[in-house]
């Protein structure tokens, strides 16, 4: 059983706030907290955290950024073997206020060193090996097409930021991975809140493959051919949404990984998830396998989704 995920490394400048600002809005923060980030580097530890078997390729700079974004995954069990070093360029970093009360975020990312991350650092044994290839999109576009063309397990793409998804990347992804804002920016629809079926449509829409559609506090949307499920979350108290939607790709993954049918594995991720978001940070809460199985019983069951 293994986990490989190609994508970025970030530091994260974690910023409690009374509330988030506005467009030209000043607030003033209570201090601020320096924590690993980066939404391949979150989901690899999230995996890790649930389950063996998991590397990272990646890259950091040559500074004390990158010293300690490895040093945290290799904490967190990751094989950190293939994340490579550049030098002259920053490890990537994240800006992040975070409402205190709600837990509700905003993220402003500096790529740094992920923008230098190449096809050919993508094109090795751990991708071509893995039972599941985990992407995303922080890193070149060309390198994402490469990991998933190297790839002979299942491949799961979270297409965050969203951005086009060429045919040959779409044709190569077996289960698609985005929440609503990106389903509906890659749909190229209207922005504006909807209900599951029209979700399940737009999905279908998109591509024929599997689609699951991260609902926030909602939970997840699974989409089958033939089938399509709202899965709940169990009910927790948030304290940091920040990295949820990373911890809940990462549990998905790891789910697949281990045997999971699509619907076991996505009731198994919301689970991860909601526990993720009762400690501040994008991994303050990470759970491990016991914790999720201790809270699964308590996850509603998925309901049918009428078209």
């Amino acid at each position: 059983m293994s986990v490989t995920v190609v994508g970025s490394l970030n530091e994260d400048v974690l910023i409690p706030v009374s509330r988030l600002p506005g467009r030209g809005e000043t607030v003033v923060a209570a201090g601020f907290a320096l924590a690993p980030g980066g939404k391949g580097a979150n989901q690899a530890a999230a995996a890790a955290r649930l389950g063996p078997g998991v590397h990272m390729v990646g890259r950091v700079g040559d500074d004390a950024a990158g010293d300690r974004q490895l040093a945290a995954l290799a904490e967190a069990r990751v094989n950190v073997s293939r994340v490579l070093r550049t030098r002259g360029v920053a490890t990537g970093s994240a800006t992040i206020p975070v409402e205190e009360g709600s837990g509700e975020n905003l993220i402003v990312v500096l790529p740094g060193a992920n923008a230098r991350l190449t096809p050919e650092d993508a094109d090795v044994d751990p991708v071509r090996r893995a039972d599941v290839v985990l992407l995303q999109l922080e890193v070149p576009l060309e390198t994402v097409v490469a990991a998933a063309a190297a790839a002979s397990g299942t491949v799961v793409l979270t297409p965050a930021p969203p951005r086009p998804l060429p045919a040959d990347l779409l044709a190569r992804v077996d289960v698609l991975v985005p929440n609503e804002p990106e389903l509906v920016a890659l749909a190229r629809a209207r922005r504006g809140a909807r209900e599951p079926a029209e979700l399940v449509a737009l999905a279908r829409r998109l591509t024929a493959r599997p689609v699951v559609v991260t609902l926030g506090a909602r939970g997840a949307l699974v989409v089958e051919e033939g089938a399509a499920l709202l899965q709940a979350p169990p009910r927790v108290r948030p304290v940091d949404t920040t990295g949820a939607g990373d911890c809940f790709s990462g549990a998905l993954a790891q789910a697949l990984a281990g045997g999971a049918g699509l619907a076991a594995a996505a009731r198994y991720a919301v689970t991860a998830a909601a526990l993720s978001t009762t400690g501040r940070g994008a991994r303050g809460a990470l759970p491990d396998d016991d914790a999720v199985g201790t809270l699964l019983p308590r996850t509603p069951a998925a309901v049918p989704v009428r078209p």
